[in-house]
């Protein structure tokens, strides 16, 4: 091939050259001399920087740099590195013709000869102006997010790896759990968790779940750096690459120890409201039971002495004995029937628990037998409490032969006894109480049994063994004197009862005196005339065939409103009254005596304590009576009228 020849081939590959880069529009490609003026120019630097190649070819390539990069002399610093490294690349902001600015990736190289002279430099620019924005936006909400979960106080946030170590830390997360994030990052997240949920390897059951479902959620007890332990709403949620691998985990926990408290609170007082209906039905049923059963008592009473009176010599006199003594032990449990029921008339007087206890102290021991042994543990200068002594005193004997039960090989039964002040749970409760405590060393309780031992007829001995009225009857006594009966047990440690007794005030009176027992005895002196008033036949019919047994003389009414004409009828010295009658009551009754025969004596007869505050001053007969609890209600209700 001639020279001319060569010349043209290469003319023509050098041509073919330029058609190729003045078709490329994404890049800016065009070439400098040494000095930095550009030289050539491509359709694509036209696009993006605005100069046609007449407006830009001889000029120096600085000006499509900002005002600051010229003052700060990075045109030249950019030749200056591609002429000495080979290579220069940047990225920064550029000017176009129009004065806009674009974000250009740029490239400078040098072109040299093959003696390694330098002919200028090859420069290609890229606009990422649209590339950097959304990078910029990326960071920005990056930012953004960052500075958002940074601010949640509430919130715990912050992410595992996946092995489950913490990698960051938020201000909720050192506010909730106590740890700076210096302290925490690095470590295992299962530090959060108490020891038993350690031990039980929940940690890892908890990322195991989260991987294999997406997510977790549950609520559980969690601690804090200080030891101290919350519950705890967790949210684990996995995060996978984009070849669906776990990279880590996602954790979000709040604190919700104060609503988890709330609902516990309101669930145990919809607890206590439920059992409080229950008991307070059980409670109506039960007193109407009683009622109605002392009635039938009253009945089986009197016409048992009476036969008893009658056949003195009889085959059948130990047949009516054990009648008398089966009736009256029928009378016994109508009392802890009516003590449950809140129904029974409480004798309220001041009294010294030491000194009650003292004088119960031999039959105490004696039902308590010599395998168990008793103590009793009371602080000085006790105040008087103010009870039913009575009352109390068969309470305490439920109690001892409840812990005695509970100790079938022996053990250690301990009364003691210290002021309290307020009732246990009521801050506003402003009473005094002392607080007596019957504790055993016996079987205990579990929690099943713990919860219902006060409720009527349950039990845990065997059948005839007990009626499961001892506690529920000592729980109606306290709360009808305005105290408390709690219980504590474990199953295995022994069960502490504990009663909440109103100390007496300087109104409450101290024991009377107790009149000497003696025998029943017909009336003395004149007959009285009695009007017997009863809506039950049979209490009536009996109740004055007993009058007539003492000597009285007895008119039956079996209403009220019967009892109102008898009066107007006949001259009389004594009304004795039911209480619980239709229409009309005899509380209702013996107020409306009082105005229309104001010296009239009344006696209501009764096992209810529900009787007005006027009637209360009145003589009362508790049923069912016998023919000397009878003579005696009579001979005070004469006394009263005498004095």
């Amino acid at each position: 091939m001639d020279t001319q020849d060569a010349t043209g081939t290469a003319q023509h590959a050098e041509e073919r050259y330029r058609m190729l880069v003045d078709a490329i529009i994404d890049y800016a490609v065009y070439m400098l001399d040494p000095n930095g003026i550009v030289v050539s120019w491509n359709s694509g630097a036209q696009r993006f920087k605005g100069y046609s190649s007449e407006e830009i070819i001889g000029s120096h390539f600085s000006r499509f740099y900002t005002d600051s990069d010229r003052a700060d002399g990075l045109p030249a610093h950019g030749l200056n590195q591609a002429m000495n490294g080979g290579r220069f690349e940047t990225e920064g902001w550029r000017v176009r013709k129009d004065g806009s600015r674009f974000w250009a990736h740029v490239i400078i190289d040098p072109i040299r000869t093959a003696d390694g002279t330098l002919q200028g430099f090859a420069k290609v620019t890229r606009d990422l102006t649209e590339k950097r924005a959304a990078e910029e936006s990326l960071r920005q909400s990056e930012e953004q997010l960052r500075l958002l979960i940074q601010g949640v106080t509430d919130y715990a946030i912050y992410l595992l790896s996946a092995e489950g170590r913490v990698t960051n830390w938020n201000a909720g997360a050192q506010r909730i759990k106590g740890y700076a994030p210096d302290e925490i990052i690095g470590h295992h997240f299962s530090r959060f968790y108490t020891a038993e949920d350690q031990a039980a390897g929940r940690p890892a059951t908890n990322l195991a779940l989260a991987t294999q479902e997406g997510r977790l959620e549950e609520e559980g007890w969690r601690v804090r750096k200080d030891g101290t332990r919350f519950m705890a709403h967790v949210i684990i949620d996995a995060i996978h690459d984009d070849n669906g691998q776990i990279t880590g985990f996602a954790k979000v926990t709040r604190d919700v120890t104060e609503r988890y408290e709330t609902q516990k609170a309101l669930d145990q007082a919809r607890e206590e409201l439920f059992q409080a209906q229950k008991m307070d039905a059980v409670g109506r049923l039960t007193g109407g039971v009683a009622h109605d059963f002392n009635n039938l008592l009253t009945v089986i009473l009197i016409s048992l002495e009476l036969a008893r009176k009658k056949l003195p010599n009889s085959p059948v006199i130990e047949l009516l004995d054990n009648a008398l003594q089966a009736t009256k032990r029928g009378a016994s449990m109508t009392q802890r029937l009516l003590a449950f029921s809140r129904r029974q008339k409480l004798k309220l007087e001041a009294v010294s628990l030491p000194e009650l206890i003292l004088g119960m102290d031999s039959l105490i021991k004696q039902s308590i037998g010599a395998k168990i042994s008793i103590d009793t543990r009371f602080e000085l200068g006790l105040p008087a409490i103010k009870v039913d002594a009575h009352q109390l005193e068969t309470a305490l004997l439920n109690l001892v032969i409840n812990a005695r039960d509970a100790m079938p090989d022996g053990g250690q039964i301990t009364i003691s006894a210290r002021p309290a002040t307020g009732r246990e749970g009521s801050g506003a409760e402003l009473a005094q109480y002392l607080l007596v405590e019957i504790a055993d060393s016996g079987e205990g309780m579990d929690d099943s049994t713990l919860k219902q031992a006060v409720e009527p007829f349950f039990t845990t001995k065997g059948v005839g063994k007990g009626t499961g009225l001892g506690l529920s009857m000592v729980h109606g006594m306290m709360e009808q004197l305005g105290g408390k009966l709690t219980l504590q047990s474990t199953e295995g440690t022994g069960t502490t009862v504990q009663l909440w007794l109103p100390v007496a005030d300087a109104n409450t009176k101290a024991p009377a005196s107790a009149p000497a027992p003696r025998e029943t005895q017909q009336a003395a002196g004149p007959a009285l005339r009695i009007l017997v008033v009863d809506d039950d036949e049979l209490v009536l019919l009996n109740t004055c065939a007993l009058l007539e047994e003492l000597g009285h003389i007895a008119i039956r009414a079996h209403s009220a409103r019967q009892a109102l004409e008898a009066v107007e009828m006949h001259t009389l010295d004594l009304v004795i009254t039911d209480h619980a009658m239709p229409r009309m009551t005899g509380s209702q009754l013996a107020e409306h005596l009082a105005q229309i025969r104001p010296g009239l004596k009344v006696i209501l007869a009764s096992g209810y304590a529900e009787i007005t505050e006027q009637a209360a001053a009145l003589p009362t007969l508790a049923k069912p009576f016998d023919e000397r609890g009878l003579a005696l209600a009579i001979e005070k209700a004469i006394r009263l009228e005498a004095e």
